[in-house]
């Protein structure tokens, strides 16, 4: 018999980080995150998430020992303001017994009756910044730190519960060396002097940190059109860069700004962690800490993780100064390959960017729906 039951103090929380050490040990394709991290972005009094989005955690046992963990979430941005009556969940992990997933999720779909919601839709986040949905295609392919890994039978078990597939998104990757210079070099000058265009670039984290803010505005601007797209309000924001910017290398960092000094592009690119978050296994110390500076310093793998262009420069070339900028970073970085992240099939605009790469699409993934009965 499978009991669910909702995390009530800190050791159970624990206990709902670490069930996916279980079930993924020794996967050469899983990247554990830092559990000290999970449990800060679980912490009321740390995630300004928590501010709009109501969240249970839910941990289901049999004989007493945990088997599968499920969050469920009401964003009540989505729900009052987009009027969206939908019921996510996301942090999803179960053993391969379908009656666990569906005890699991019926409690999901009890908590969204309960506040008169129509629709589960998930695995997702707290927000647009979460990782999303589950992975179908590429589990013999390492992951990232900014998505999820589940094992084959995710899908089945949702599939066989009467969920359908609600959006679906791709990751590719491209070899630095397929890169051509004389693709963008060209249009770079010209899209620049067309429409008054300047690099930013920076050197140290201090000097980023100046335009984070309006980096985060145009990110609400240039992803609004997005279905279900959840603003970052101010509060997230200042979470946000603490959690992210220090992670990343000033220097892979890119904005454009046009002749008013407006911000118009942004670019964010971050060194892959996964092998050093795999060596880490959880923890910062004693040497975790020094496996992912490592990586921060040295990784030959990076992780495209943001594009944001404003709506009124979308489709004018700007993304050729934006790359024009990184070619000359990663060349002398010594990069070797460049990876996406999850982006929508149907989200054509920032497929077109990568066209004259060459990318190889390696992992698709999906979020499913259910109407609530």
């Amino acid at each position: 018999m499978i009991t669910v039951k909702e995390v009530s103090n800190k050791h159970e929380l624990k206990q709902f980080v670490k069930f996916p050490f279980q079930i993924y040990k020794d996967n050469p394709y899983w990247v554990p995150p830092i559990i000290k991290d999970e449990l800060n972005g679980f912490d009321k009094d740390k995630n300004p998430s928590f501010l709009t989005a109501e969240v249970h955690f839910l941990l289901a046992y049999r004989q007493g020992e945990i088997v599968g963990r499920i969050a469920a979430i009401i964003n009540w941005t989505e729900v009052n303001d987009q009027q969206l009556k939908k019921m996510r969940f996301g942090w999803f992990d179960v053993i391969d017994d379908l009656t666990v997933t569906k005890a699991l999720l019926a409690e999901v779909e009890r908590i969204g009756k309960q506040h008169d919601l129509t629709y589960i839709e998930g695995p997702v986040g707290f927000s647009n910044l979460d990782k999303v949905g589950v992975l179908t295609e590429g589990f013999d392919v390492l992951g990232t730190m900014i998505t999820n890994y589940n094992h084959a039978y995710y899908k089945t078990h949702l599939e066989q519960l009467g969920y359908a597939v609600e959006k679906s998104f791709q990751e590719s990757n491209f070899s630095f060396s397929d890169v051509d210079p004389k693709i963008f070099a060209k249009a770079d000058k010209l899209i620049k002097k067309r429409y008054g265009l300047k690099t930013l670039t920076f050197k140290t984290t201090k000097e980023v940190m100046v335009y984070a803010d309006r980096m985060f505005d145009l990110f609400n601007e240039a992803y609004k059109q997005l279905p279900t797209f959840v603003a970052i309000n101010d509060v997230q924001k200042a979470y946000f860069k603490e959690k992210y910017i220090s992670l990343i290398n000033p220097e892979y960092i890119v904005f454009v700004e046009d002749s008013k000094q407006k911000l118009i592009a942004f670019a964010i690119v971050m060194p892959s962690f996964s092998s050093a978050l795999q060596k880490a296994n959880g923890k910062l110390w004693p040497t975790g800490i020094f496996h992912l500076l490592k990586a921060k310093k040295s990784s030959k793998d990076v992780i495209f993780y943001l594009i944001g262009i404003h709506p009124e420069y979308q489709n004018k070339g700007v993304t050729a100064v934006i790359f024009s900028k990184y070619y000359d970073v990663f060349k002398a970085k010594g990069i070797e390959r460049c990876i996406r992240t999850p982006e929508l099939d149907d989200n054509i605009a920032i497929h077109q960017i990568w066209k004259h790469f060459n990318p190889k699409i390696h992992k698709r993934r999906c979020t499913y729906r259910k109407e609530i009965a």
